[in-house]
């Protein structure tokens, strides 16, 4: 038995454009009993919405088998958050408020307020946002951002992510930012692999990004495969190394079933 994580734009579809195969391929790994999650960074859309996304495009997905970077942001502040005490100033849209909310986290739009700050992808980031942030870090604020992708793969061309915000308030603080909760942080990786019910080595991270995908499978232990369908080219992954070197190169999902 083996665990597949797969990664989703760039991977097992680009917008709303399924990439050719890929449902046939997970159903077929189902069918001979390996394991299936689905693990993204995008924080604009709840996990409902990829069920329903991944399920219109024919490739059977239930909740408990999507997590995103929003979802291990929410359980790792309940964890961390005193109940009544601390709250987040987030920046970010609705999807990954809702996220907090449903895991008790208190958000405030106050930075004298917040002991967390939470960047996250905001198309409507503004200068009076930035400044929220940056005012709640001169008092102390611990500062996470949901994920570190610079560019989200959509059929149109990349399209700017959270590491432009994140870029933004290191570049007004001087400091880097505190922690990432999606890939390739340990804790998305756990999560994942909780999941799937299996040890890290008999799990295959399978993405189109080498900085975090790719990073993520390696740094844990895990087996990692990139495709070429979203952001990296062959020569950029050929040229990798270290822990950004995939095990394999594919050309897209479907040959995932020539590795067994």
């Amino acid at each position: 038995m083996r665990g597949y994580i797969f990664d989703l734009d760039g991977t097992v579809y680009l917008g709303e454009r399924p990439i050719p195969g890929a449902a046939e391929t997970i159903d077929t790994l189902r069918s001979r009993g390996d394991r299936v999650v689905f693990l993204s960074n995008k924080p604009i859309a709840t996990r409902h919405s990829y069920v329903e996304k991944l399920n219109r495009m024919g490739i059977a997905a239930e909740l408990k088998e999507v997590i995103n970077s929003s979802l291990v942001a929410a359980r790792y502040l309940r964890r961390v958050c005193v109940p009544g005490d601390d709250r987040v100033l987030v920046i970010g849209e609705v999807p990954i408020r809702e996220e907090l909310a449903d895991h008790g986290v208190a958000i405030t739009e106050c930075p004298e307020e917040a002991q967390y700050v939470l960047l996250s992808w905001d198309r409507h980031f503004t200068y009076e946002k930035l400044d929220r942030a940056f005012r709640a870090c001169l008092r102390g604020a611990i500062v996470i951002a949901s994920n570190p992708d610079r560019t989200c793969p959509t059929e149109q061309g990349p399209l700017p992510d959270t590491g432009g915000l994140i870029g933004a308030l290191e570049g007004v603080t001087g400091k880097p930012i505190d922690w990432v909760a999606g890939k390739p942080s340990p804790m998305m990786a756990a999560a994942a692999v909780e999941q799937l019910g299996l040890d890290y080595p008999s799990c295959l991270m399978v993405g189109d990004r080498l900085e975090t995908d790719i990073r993520m499978g390696n740094e844990t232990g895990m087996q990692s495969a990139l495709v070429l369908t979203g952001i990296t080219s062959r020569m950029e992954a050929e040229a990798s190394e270290g822990s950004l070197r995939p095990q394999y190169i594919l050309n897209d999902i479907t040959e995932l079933l020539d590795l067994s």
